[in-house]
């Protein structure tokens, strides 16, 4: 689900820098250092994804620190944030990644590990081979690249495991539904973030 939230960071610079820029110049680089923040920082447990500022609400007065050597200046920045924060029940699309005999891995926007268990598929079957790919009685296939449609049965918050860091995981079903499955490209509203 998408929200609107209100959010404040400190942005540090260093001191050479503000006295180099002329305010215009300086202002913009606020805003450029805010943006990397963000980029680094990609994802929190309370709000989701940040995916967009959609709005500077205001850049406080710097303060300055001394860091070692060189003096940084710090200065509260206060923005709207457009985010992506998915809920349990929500219907979602993904594209399916890779396929497995227990089941498969899709994306979803800015979350790149969800799980759709083959128990959670109850009317498709695995069909094995150099492309595999799960086949319904109905003439459906779920392969790779086909999107599609599903509940959200869990979602978790993962701060660092191996090689993910600051991630969603989720878990989907087609259960109970019968709009969940895979859809064609015409019906599909899926991003890429």
């Amino acid at each position: 689900m998408f929200c609107e939230v209100e959010l404040a960071r400190d942005v540090e610079v260093m001191a050479e820098n503000e006295k180099r820029d002329g305010f215009n110049n300086f202002h913009r680089y606020i805003i450029t250092c805010l943006l990397e923040n963000l980029l680094k920082e990609k994802a929190s447990r309370d709000h989701g994804y940040f995916l967009a500022v959609t709005n500077l609400k205001s850049i406080g007065k710097g303060e300055v620190k001394n860091e070692s050597q060189s003096q940084c200046i710090s200065f509260p920045v206060t923005f709207s944030c457009r985010t992506f924060l998915p809920f349990e029940g929500e219907i979602l699309h993904g594209v399916v990644r890779h396929i497995f005999r227990r089941g498969l891995l899709l994306r979803c926007g800015p979350i790149k590990y969800v799980f759709l268990s083959a128990r959670k598929m109850p009317t498709y079957r695995y069909v094995g081979g150099k492309n595999p790919l799960f086949s319904s009685d109905e003439c459906a296939t779920i392969e790779n690249d086909v999107v599609v449609r599903f509940s959200v049965l869990g979602v978790r918050w993962i701060e660092k495991r191996g090689c993910i860091k600051k991630e969603f995981v989720m878990l989907a079903s087609l259960e109970g539904n019968n709009s969940l499955g895979p859809i064609s490209s015409s019906e599909s509203d899926e991003f890429d973030l």
